[in-house]
């Protein structure tokens, strides 16, 4: 979420959470399965495509949940409360479809 005044981010508390051992973790995960997936051939550097999970990490989703290639733009288009936090894991385009 963009702040309008830069002085109102909060970068240690960001930093903090970023380098919390669940969130390393996380990360770590996220990373193999890309480089597995780049291994694959299915994925490039810049192509504008994200790993998805089926079950959202945050959501307690794993890795052996189930991945799949998505454009970055379907990924990242969740419904999400005032606090940036993923309420709905069904996009805008998803619910269309149905």
């Amino acid at each position: 979420m963009p702040y309008k005044n830069k002085a109102d981010r909060k970068y240690k508390q960001a930093a903090k959470y970023e380098d919390s051992p669940e969130q390393v973790k996380n990360r770590m995960e996220r990373n193999r399965l890309r480089a597995k997936f780049i291994r694959e051939g299915k994925v490039r550097k810049g192509d504008g495509k994200d790993v998805a999970h089926r079950k959202a990490m945050d959501k307690g989703g794993t890795v052996k949940d189930g991945a799949f290639v998505q454009s970055a733009g379907a990924n990242r288009s969740f419904k999400r409360d005032s606090s940036s936090n993923l309420v709905s894991e069904t996009s805008k385009r998803e619910r269309k479809r149905k």
